[in-house]
């Protein structure tokens, strides 16, 4: 591979956080010194502004650039690209498929259900989360506690999705990820937000956001559960897996990232430090191993 597009923007609401993924990524892929590297910002849910290129690295979040159609598009023109194909990118996008998957295939998620009704009475006990199913970056989600906060976070997350909120129950406990490359886990981050809630603002905003390294005992099950989420969605290339764990030690899968972010906040960049890739080797990594379905 030569000539290499990276593509970003599009018309999600991560569009912001796109950009951010996107320029990091350019200047990574030419501090190698072996790519022809072409920033892409895309403004339409199409790759028609995509040139002629022997490789796409997607940047690109939330939407068109994780719902399966970009990987289409790219497919149908021939052209390699970073991350997981069409169809698992569509399934991991869809929260509620993503949590049926998991648990057909034995991985533990939190208990769920799906509500259309904006006038609904929240059908699992308080606390629980609100969030638009096929929505990234914390977008729309809110913790409800009482029936008046379920109703605010229903109307949000209904006003993002337009069809349909995921109600979850809240597993208090810790936050970590996993970020599996090429079938491989990286070692685990632990995400400490102020207050204990990770939304948009303590994900991009905030700098009291903190990212240690755990060393609990049950750390390597929860590679395993990470690669085992990863497979059962079909996933290829690089995927961040998301977990709630109890004071217990009971881990579980929220959800899958099929284009992770790539910004200074970022997590897979944290976890390919720690594992000895700096940001320009991972970059190399995850583009080495781009594919059509």
């Amino acid at each position: 591979m030569k000539k290499v597009c990276v593509l970003m923007g599009g018309t999600s609401n991560e569009r912001a956080v796109s950009l951010q993924s996107g320029a990091n990524v350019v200047k990574a892929l030419e501090s190698l010194g072996k790519y022809e590297v072409a920033p892409v910002r895309l403004d339409a849910d199409s790759v028609d502004a995509v040139p002629a290129c022997d490789a796409a690295f997607l940047a690109l979040h939330g939407g068109y650039g994780e719902n399966g159609g970009v990987q289409a598009a790219l497919n149908a023109r021939g052209i390699p690209y970073t991350g997981p194909g069409a169809a698992a990118s569509k399934l991991a996008m869809d929260k509620t498929e993503t949590k049926k998957t998991l648990e057909k295939a034995g991985v533990p998620t939190a208990a769920w259900a799906v509500v259309a009704d904006p006038a609904a009475p929240a059908p699992l006990p308080f606390p629980c989360v609100v969030k638009p199913p096929r929505d990234g970056s914390s977008v729309g989600i809110s913790k409800a506690t009482d029936e008046a906060s379920f109703r605010a976070a229903l109307a949000e997350a209904l006003k993002v999705d337009g069809r349909e909120a995921l109600v979850e129950a809240y597993v208090p406990g810790r936050e970590m990820t996993v970020a599996v490359l090429n079938g491989k886990a990286f070692p685990v981050v632990e995400i400490c937000a102020p207050g204990g809630w990770y939304g948009y603002k303590e994900k991009y905003l905030s700098d009291e956001t903190t990212y240690p390294f755990p060393d609990d005992a049950f750390l390597p099950e929860m590679q395993r559960l990470a690669v085992a989420a990863y497979d059962a969605c079909g996933c290829r290339g690089v995927t961040r897996v998301d977990f709630r764990v109890t004071d217990a030690g009971e881990m579980f899968v929220l959800e899958l990232n099929t284009v992770p972010g790539m910004t200074a906040h970022s997590l897979v960049p944290k976890a390919a430090a720690k594992a000895g890739l700096d940001f320009p080797a991972l970059c190399d990594r995850i583009l080495a191993a781009a594919a059509c379905d």
